[in-house]
């Protein structure tokens, strides 16, 4: 062999020695629809973008996700000799993206394996494996070693593990979940293990991006900021990790690149930031205040964050007729959108790219509307952070668990019905994850409403929760129970009702909440070449052949919508955004190939919404 050859030959061994590098196989299970953005997605670097743009540092990161080892096992038994094969991170093990489309169930546990690489840069600091979100039960293991556990579907947690970590630059990773779905009384939303109707396939495991952030040994972990317009200031409070006496905060606001305010104060203080000629967050003008944050030890920068901001009230004010209203900024707005499951029928609870993402939250904006309402799911923090780009108002779910129903409806009233019973251990997981949920997301403005329950699913203690609620973020309302459980506690009287428009008495309710309609529509059409399921029953609230026929039904509906808000609506929710599983009641076909209703039309008449609750 010449002295080239032996050179490639080594030059190719120690490529193929390098940790995680191996001819692995990936594909796109096929055997149900998938989305434009399927054929996108790249199993070298899936979901490639930063994870937390509200708290961004940018220069010492690396992303995890690509293909993991994986392995199904029974409950009861140890980690397998051998893995089965390779998974897609981060998409969950039942979806098409993942590459297996396999349940779990209960009975037993879904292994990950995987080996990484440590960047130089990050040896001497503190090493923080994050994950964006595991359901349900995730034990993480570091080279063999247990590095912590967590439970809770919906929220961001990471380790610390640094003391883990072994010499040289490969590192072992095992993360082994276990999610029972509706066998337990953990929050999971519309997940069954017998998906049908309005109940949806399991998510199983990683369902969102898993990163390591390198970070100094003192360091900030999170912050909270809270904007106040009629004082015209910002609160921000600092979470820091290992502070010492005499530890600073710096605080700079700029607006588009201009410096506009700053404060330096002890990190262990509440900053209150003065803003001059504040600019209003809106739909209408969604202005974002850019924030930089640096931990100072001896005037020297030890750590440092970017973030953002933006100034904005939610309210609720009686108008002149004593009935209250919902207000954004001290003005009454109307609020309309659609009830949003943020499902996909390839990636399940995870969407193919970012991009895909994206596309829903601009289509339901040039549609007109204002408002999604994020029913019973929790989004990426990139969500959250387009929303408030693109000024679209959301109204957050608590994710449902442990359900059961003991309430009454009828057209118009809300009757108090019966909460539902529920084990200690039950409230527990429901109490710390909805808190959870809340402080991870609590600096999105976008974010307007806070609901805690849903149709009584699992509705238990309404009144002190609410409360509990209440207290957690006075800066926001809080609809105590769409279409649930009535009690006199909260902001909002929510009623569901299908297919046509209604509300709440005003003369029972309105001179105390704010009346909304939580829910009508589920407008039907099943288009063939676009269904989940075309042998099973594709069904909505009322079901159509085409789409001439669906508008025209749409088209009485904002008529209706059209007498109620001077009456005292404040504001409606329309199902749904897609068509999801067997419901096929979305503005759009479930694979988001198809528009069912025309965007333009849509927007014209729901600008009359708006353009009616500005009459006096």
């Amino acid at each position: 062999m010449n002295k080239t050859k032996m050179l490639l030959t080594a030059a190719a061994l120690l490529f193929l020695a390098v940790p995680g590098f191996s001819q692995r196989k990936w594909a796109v299970v096929k055997d149900r629809i998938l989305t434009p953005w399927a054929e996108q997605v790249d199993p070298k670097a899936p979901l490639p973008e930063y994870p937390r743009p509200q708290m961004e540092r940018l220069k010492n990161w690396k992303n995890l996700n690509g293909l993991w080892s994986y392995a199904i096992t029974p409950k009861d038994q140890p980690e397998p000799a051998r893995y089965e094969g390779d998974i897609l991170v981060p998409f969950a093990v039942e979806s098409a993206l993942s590459g297996v489309a396999r349940t779990v169930g209960k009975d037993s546990v879904l292994w990950y394996k995987n080996t990484v690489s440590v960047p130089p840069a990050m040896r001497g600091k503190e090493v923080l494996l994050h994950f964006g979100a595991v359901d349900w039960r995730a034990e993480v293991f570091v080279n063999g070693k247990p590095a912590g556990i967590h439970e809770g579907g919906f929220d961001p947690f990471s380790f610390n593990i640094t003391s883990l970590l072994q010499k040289g630059a490969a590192q072992e990773i095992k993360v082994k979940v276990w999610d029972p779905t509706d066998d337990g009384p953990q929050p999971r939303g519309k997940q069954v293990k017998k998906p049908e109707g309005i109940w949806y396939t399991p998510v199983t495991g990683i369902w969102q991006t898993v990163w390591l952030e390198a970070v100094p040994k003192t360091h900030i972990v999170s912050t909270r900021q809270t904007p106040d317009i009629d004082a015209q200031q910002l609160e921000l409070k600092a979470d820091i990790a290992a502070a010492a006496a005499g530890d600073m905060l710096k605080i700079t606001v700029f607006d588009n690149g201009r410096q506009v305010a700053q404060q330096q104060l002890p990190a262990a203080e509440t900053a209150v930031i003065k803003l001059k000629d504040q600019k209003l967050w809106s739909p209408e003008s969604p202005f974002l205040y850019d924030l930089h944050i640096s931990l100072l030890r001896n005037n020297k920068v030890i750590d440092q964050v970017k973030s953002y901001f933006a100034m904005r009230k939610i309210s609720m004010v009686k108008d002149s007729k004593g009935i209250q209203r919902m207000h954004l900024n001290n003005k009454f707005l109307f609020q309309y959108g659609p009830l949003d499951q943020g499902w996909w029928p390839d990636g399940l609870y995870t969407p193919p790219t970012e991009a895909a993402m994206i596309y829903d939250i601009d289509k339901l904006h040039d549609m007109g509307c204002n408002m999604i309402r994020k029913h019973i799911k929790v989004e990426p923090a990139r969500y959250y952070a387009y929303c408030d780009r693109k000024g679209m108002l959301l109204w957050q779910d608590m994710p449902s668990g442990d359900l059961g129903n003991g309430w009454e409806q009828r057209p118009g009233v809300l009757d108090k019905g019966s909460d539902r019973p529920r084990t200690p251990e039950s409230e527990g997981y429901y109490r710390k994850e909805w808190e959870r949920i809340m402080a991870v997301l609590h600096n999105y403005p976008s974010i307007v409403v806070w609901t805690p329950f849903n149709e009584a699913w699992g509705q238990f203690k309404t009144a002190e929760i609410t409360e509990w609620t209440l207290k957690m973020d006075p800066s926001r309302l809080v609809n105590s129970a769409s279409g649930g459980n009535f009690e006199p506690t909260g902001h909002m009287v929510d009623l569901h009702n299908y297919p046509h428009p209604a509300m709440p008495r005003p003369d029972l309710f309105g001179t105390e909440r704010i009346l909304v309609l939580g829910e009508f529509g589920g407008l039907g059409w099943p288009v063939q070449g676009h269904l989940w399921d075309a042998g099973k029953r594709n069904w909505g609230y009322q079901n159509f052949k085409n789409a001439d026929e669906l508008f025209a039904r749409y088209e009485k509906f904002a008529a209706r919508m059209l007498e109620l808000i001077p009456l005292g609506l404040s504001a409606a929710v329309y199902t749904q955004t897609t068509d999801v599983e067997g419901e096929v009641n979305g503005y759009m076909t479930y694979d988001r190939k198809l528009m069912k209703m025309p965007v333009e039309k849509l927007r014209v008449l729901h600008k009359r919404f708006y353009d009616q609750a500005l009459v006096k």
